[in-house]
């Protein structure tokens, strides 16, 4: 199963966090969202371009026009082959470490006070953005990438929130954050047990999760939740003023 996540990973983040343009150069993916996230911002390399000068080249012309740096998503599954070592010998530095974790999902979870609907509330995405987000004001681009795909938006007490894709056999878990001064409460554990719970009713037998790897904090709770390392990836930057 983790193998399984592992040769998906790529495809599902891009599914569950889906960036409003997107353009195919023989199968690198340039996603664009206004420079809101990396992961919605980057070059999802999931084919082979044939020529990879040109490919890097049009990729970095097409950010450049963008007013953007030129960002690689590069996990084991990056094609061509080496192509982690080719960006590093065009200058990309490596940035932003990032775990893929799993779990089965079984039996029945209680709500525990949690809130679930299918569209987030402007409280949930003004806390998400408040932990998560890079400045201050919250452009619309945001909401359209947290929107984009069918979801279920997880409230605590409105100080803790999380978003759950079903995607078939999985539920990938986002968004998860809660607020400075209600850390250390076990709400983000609520949360979390509480969309897993969900994903079983909507049919998904495991769940899957992204997080950077120097968030030890997280990665101990996922831990503790029965989560397992399962595949990562990390990104390739141009410019490293990238959020």
């Amino acid at each position: 199963m983790a193998r399984s996540l592992e040769a998906r990973l790529g495809e599902l983040v891009a599914e569950a966090w889906p960036a409003p343009s997107t353009q195919d150069i023989g199968g690198w993916l340039l996603r664009h969202a206004d420079g809101v996230t990396k992961r919605a911002n980057s070059v999802l390399p999931l084919g082979d371009p044939g020529d990879v000068d040109r490919a890097v080249e049009r990729a970095e012309g097409r950010y450049a026009a963008l007013g953007l740096p030129t960002v690689f998503s590069v996990d084991a599954h990056a094609r061509p082959e080496g192509l982690d070592g080719f960006l590093e010998g065009r200058g990309y530095e490596l940035v932003d470490p990032t775990v893929a974790m799993m779990t089965d999902l079984a039996g029945p979870r209680e709500r525990d006070g949690v809130e679930i609907t299918g569209a987030p509330s402007e409280e949930w995405l003004d806390l998400w953005w408040s932990v998560d987000g890079g400045y201050d004001h919250r452009p619309p681009v945001a909401e359209k990438i947290l929107t984009g795909v069918p979801a279920g938006y997880a409230s605590l007490d409105g100080v803790a929130v999380g978003r759950g894709v079903p995607q078939g056999e999985w539920l990938g878990v986002y968004a998860m954050a809660v607020a400075p001064e209600a850390r250390r409460r076990g709400l983000g554990r609520r949360v979390l047990r509480s969309l897993l719970g969900w994903g079983r009713e909507q049919g998904c037998e495991r769940a899957y999760l992204v997080v950077v790897e120097r968030n030890a904090p997280a990665r101990a709770m996922y831990e503790a939740e029965g989560f397992v390392r399962a595949g990562g990836y990390h990104y390739r930057v141009k410019n490293v003023t990238a959020r």
